[in-house]
């Protein structure tokens, strides 16, 4: 079961931080030569395309930097390799940056307020992260945060170990496998504070691959369009079937062009069953809901 952290090939499927991408043969990428953007042409960008800018006017200059580095790695690595549709770096800040940046203030606020708890030090696992979107830029702009990024292709975690080789983030830690075989892990079963998912599967199938990980008493919490009312009503059993419920759910500031974000926030009440999360691939063929699973 492929579940655990990168390390040397010599040990499959897990590399640390400090691990070069020349030592990964698996995938060969040729160098690109960096065309910079700089902080300031970010800034610029994030203030002429949007009403505000965000959390921009908060981040220091380093975390700046390390949001340039991390879109010009994007920019570059993608001619190469299918990590975004997106190629218009000023596409890029609004529709993946600033989009990620939207779901800060609901984990903060939902965080303090029902796990009556501080946000500095929690450990938040971003469950199908692909490009690093939302974990890698929540890494960025909340440096206390440990961000464990999940992912199951391959090429794309070697990406992602580059990038964040690149930013010089220290909080952040690459995992290759599938969510369906980590949550029956006990290194990260119920290890998780909060995860996060954004763009990767319907309320029922996330439910199944995301709450496993988190521990009782803490979020789960999917980044959505702006109706998803009917997604989350169809999610019901499959959320108290992992021992959740739904808090909230929370418009967030998006100024993409395709309208309000929302934010479904749900709250771990009690344990998930061992069954779940089912083997890989069952919860996406047979969705909790469309039959009475006990």
């Amino acid at each position: 079961m492929f579940v655990r952290r990168w390390k040397a090939p010599s040990v499959p499927f897990s590399f640390s931080l400090g691990t070069s991408i020349k030592q990964l043969p698996i995938i060969k990428i040729k160098a690109f030569p960096l065309h910079r953007i700089t902080a300031e042409s970010l800034i610029t960008t994030a203030c002429t395309r949007t009403h505000n800018s965000s959390c921009f006017g908060t981040f220091s200059s380093h975390q700046k930097d390390q949001i340039g580095l991390y879109v010009d790695t994007l920019l570059q690595w993608n001619q190469k390799m299918n990590l975004t549709a997106i190629t218009d770096v000023n596409e890029v800040m609004v529709r993946h940056i600033e989009d990620s940046l939207a779901i800060i203030p609901p984990i903060n606020d939902s965080y303090i307020s029902h796990c009556n708890a501080s946000i500095d030090g929690i450990k938040l696992v971003d469950v199908g992260t692909g490009a690093g979107l939302p974990g890698l830029v929540l890494a960025i702009a909340c440096p206390a945060w440990k961000v464990t990024l999940l992912e199951s292709m391959n090429k794309r975690c070697v990406f992602l170990e580059h990038a964040v080789s690149v930013t010089g983030l220290s909080n952040v830690e690459v995992v290759r496998g599938r969510a369906e075989n980590l949550g029956q892990n006990v290194s990260f079963r119920e290890k998780f504070d909060v995860a996060v998912a954004r763009a990767v599967a319907e309320m029922r199938i996330l439910a199944e691959y995301c709450l496993p990980l988190v521990r009782v008493g803490g979020l789960f919490i999917a980044a959505k369009g702006h109706d998803p009312q009917e997604e989350v009503r169809n999610a019901e059993r499959s959320l108290q079937l992992m021992g959740a419920s739904v808090l909230q759910l929370r418009s967030v500031e998006s100024h993409s062009p395709y309208g309000q974000r929302t934010a479904i926030i749900c709250s771990k009440d009690r344990p998930t069953p061992r069954k779940y999360p089912r083997d890989p691939g069952v919860a996406f063929a047979t969705r909790l809901g469309d039959q009475r699973e006990e």
